[in-house]
């Protein structure tokens, strides 16, 4: 688990799990509510997150960021996830994998304190540790520079790629 200083407060980056699915969907509805600046009544958006994590869980890793203590609880600010994709091996050369990039948000009070930084390092460790070739992402507009300083290129279709092993140890 890492943990990042946040002007008196310990964020807390670790990778989710099945306790974690009620505080990912509402990170979900948070992410939707922020740009369209209103709520959005789905009444069966829970289950239905709670569906597709069970699906997704098998090929994807999932991290949470959170404030808080043990003693007065903990809530998310941020989430991110990776899908792993294992490449089929051909005669000659062996499969391997990628990482894609996807789904990452952190609660606009929390953006600008280092929690999306936190959790990009918490993804490329992952790669690292799995031996992804390469980590691809599509970012938005507003999120490419971000991933750019982050030493992710263009990789053609609006999609940006970074290869962990180039990058020094965290």
């Amino acid at each position: 688990m890492a943990e990042v200083a946040d002007f008196g407060q310990q964020v807390a980056i670790r990778v989710a799990d099945e306790r974690d699915l009620g505080a990912l969907a509402g990170l979900r509805r948070a992410w939707l509510e922020e740009r369209l600046g209103y709520p959005v009544e789905d009444p069966g958006f829970e289950a239905s997150f709670a569906q597709w994590w069970r699906v997704e869980l098998p090929r994807r890793t999932f991290w949470i960021a959170e404030v808080g203590s043990p003693r007065s609880g903990y809530t998310a600010v941020g989430s991110i996830n990776v899908l792993e994709v294992v490449h089929m091996p051909r005669p000659g050369a062996r499969g391997g994998r990628i990482g894609h990039v996807g789904n990452a948000f952190v609660l606009a009070s929390f953006a600008d304190r280092g929690v999306p930084a936190a959790l990009l390092e918490a993804v490329v460790a992952h790669a690292k540790a799995r031996r992804y070739r390469r980590l691809l992402l599509a970012p938005t507009a507003g999120s490419s520079p971000f991933y750019r300083r982050a030493g992710f290129a263009p990789a053609g279709e609006g999609l940006l790629m970074l290869d962990p092993s180039t990058l020094p140890p965290a």
